[in-house]
């Protein structure tokens, strides 16, 4: 990585940062209550570590794979590491004690896994439960309609704890369908707050990315997960 590409991260965290805080104000939210997750996939560790330095809050990780070889390298010394994006269950073993909060867990079947190897390693495993807010046949998630009975069967697990939702709305380039899916998340955030069901707390509405992050905030996001707004068109 060269000393522009350096300062090219650090100057599109620190501009990331003000437009969180601005929405969050426009919001009627404070902006410390905005975490800012670096989504770091196919962003070497040097990269990474550019990033932590420019204060992001969180790295988030989309591949099992790519989030060890980086963990190994230590990328992510200094910040809390989530993972982000679609978990196979033979997977979930890799994880344990390495990140904080696994956001994108999309089924009973996988919150199982999740609450089986939490309990070899020891600990409770904090998760998101992942919408499937469009219903989107070609995106994991949980249906809204099923959301709330799959949220009380997986409260009975005792080595997770579900500390709020996640999703990742249709791609559409109109505002006002943005703002249904984000305000559609936001309101069973709300309806899962108020049914105060034990073991689920709803500490964090994870939604919105490097395009539509400040829609995502306007209609309630605490967690917003940035790649290009931070690192710049991914190569692939």
């Amino acid at each position: 990585m060269t000393e522009e590409e350096r300062r090219e991260i650090i100057h599109n965290v620190e501009e990331a940062k003000r437009k969180i805080a601005a929405a969050a104000i426009a919001a009627g939210h404070r902006p410390e209550d905005i975490t800012l997750v670096a989504a770091t996939k196919m962003n070497g560790a040097e990269r990474v570590r550019a990033a932590v330095e420019a204060g992001v809050d969180v790295c988030g990780e989309n591949r099992v794979q790519e989030l060890l070889e980086k963990y190994e390298q230590h990328a992510y010394d200094g910040k809390p590491l989530h993972f982000i994006g679609t978990l196979q269950s033979n997977k979930v073993k890799y994880l344990m004690g390495k990140v904080s909060l696994i956001e994108s867990v999309s089924s009973i079947k996988l919150a199982r896994v999740i609450d089986k190897e939490a309990a070899k390693a020891g600990i409770c495993q904090d998760i998101l439960l992942e919408v499937n807010i469009g219903r989107e046949e070609s995106k994991l998630g949980i249906d809204p309609d099923e959301l709330f009975s799959a949220a009380e069967e997986i409260a009975k697990l005792e080595h997770v704890h579900v500390r709020g939702l996640m999703a990742i709305p249709p791609k559409t380039q109109l505002n006002e369908e943005k703002t249904l899916y984000f305000d559609r998340m936001s309101q069973l955030f709300i309806d899962i707050s108020a049914k105060k069901y034990d073991n689920i707390a709803m500490d964090y509405l994870s939604m919105g990315m490097s395009a539509d992050y400040c829609e995502a905030i306007s209609c309630g996001a605490t967690i917003v997960r940035l790649g290009t707004a931070i690192f710049g068109a991914r190569q692939y």
